[in-house]
């Protein structure tokens, strides 16, 4: 359930500082399904939320020095668990996409909900992200009706050439046939 305010009643709450208003009269349109994995490769630590909240210490692993004063947050996490943790409410803008474009609209930030899954390009998502994304996504399009299955997409897909990812190891047919079945 998602609440007036754009909480998802289900998800673990960490506040980012990385989010800012949507500009007025921008309706929430479009979903974008992200991967992220810190260091790139590595499953679990907490790293990405550490990311997201602006605590990661560049001096834990050489590849977090190159993410120092990076400003990014999603709306969503989903870890190899199935596991969410919400970053900001969906009625505010996060900053997931960055240069994008979509529909012949740039910015895709002020319209969209972003979602990070942990993971890669290459390894496969588990069942239970599978899971956990066909059910958030189905609150998600009742609760912001301009949201369907033609308006979502991969990261690669609004920054193409930029982005690849949730990339070749999402399986996007398991994915949206997932949203047509009925619920149980």
């Amino acid at each position: 359930m998602i609440s007036a305010a754009g909480w998802l009643a289900e998800a673990r709450r960490l506040d980012s500082p990385n989010v800012d208003l949507r500009p007025p009269g921008d309706a929430i349109s479009l979903l974008i399904i992200h991967n992220i994995s810190l260091p790139p490769g590595s499953f679990g630590g907490g790293h990405v939320a550490e990311l997201f909240t602006n605590t990661l210490d560049p001096g834990r692993h050489p590849y977090f020095a190159t993410l120092a004063g990076l400003q990014v947050s999603a709306h969503l996490l989903i870890d190899r668990d199935g596991l969410v943790t919400q970053f900001a409410p969906f009625t505010q803008r996060t900053w997931h996409a960055g240069a994008s474009c979509y529909g012949g609209r740039s910015r895709c930030n002020d319209f969209a909900i972003g979602i990070e899954l942990e993971g890669t390009d290459i390894d496969p998502y588990t069942p239970a992200q599978y899971q956990a994304l066909t059910a958030i996504t189905r609150e998600l399009m009742a609760a912001y009706p301009e949201i369907t299955p033609e308006r979502i997409v991969g990261h690669e897909d609004v920054a193409p050439g930029r982005k690849t990812d949730p990339g070749c190891s999402f399986d996007w047919h398991r994915y949206l046939t997932s949203l047509r079945q009925t619920q149980p």
